[in-house]
């Protein structure tokens, strides 16, 4: 059992990116610790820090139930695109750690994704 995040096209051949849940959760880490933040430290999350104390574009999809919970908007994809972007972009330092690499294909094929949401207008669902 995973977690596919798709856009809401009703059209199966359009990309999607997927992770087992504890895959997702480990994804969500790495981009907290790019914003400067550890999401364990967050309200939902195991930790007592507010939301409202972060400022981050990311934001939606770091605080955003694993398969549950609203879609995020089109206006909510195009907000946390470029950030997602420049995160993926960061250069690594010639690491060859497979699990950033893994990361860092994720947030591309996650771009991709946004990118399609945008242009047909639709939302991002998670399922």
């Amino acid at each position: 059992m995973g977690l596919v995040l798709f856009p809401g096209d009703d059209d199966t051949s359009s990309p999607d990116v997927s992770w087992s849940y504890t895959g997702f959760g480990v994804f969500r880490r790495w981009l907290a610790q790019a914003e400067g933040f550890a999401l364990d430290e967050m309200h939902g999350f195991g930790g007592q820090r507010p939301w409202n104390e972060v400022f981050t574009a990311l934001a939606p999809l770091l605080n955003h139930p694993d398969d549950d919970g609203p879609d995020l908007t089109p206006a909510q994809c195009a907000a946390i695109l470029p950030r997602l972007q420049e995160v993926a972009d960061q250069p690594q330092g010639g690491s060859t750690d497979p699990l950033l690499q893994r990361h860092i294909d994720d947030a591309g094929q996650l771009v991709v994704v946004l990118q399609l949401c945008i242009e047909k207008d639709v939302d991002l669902l998670f399922g």
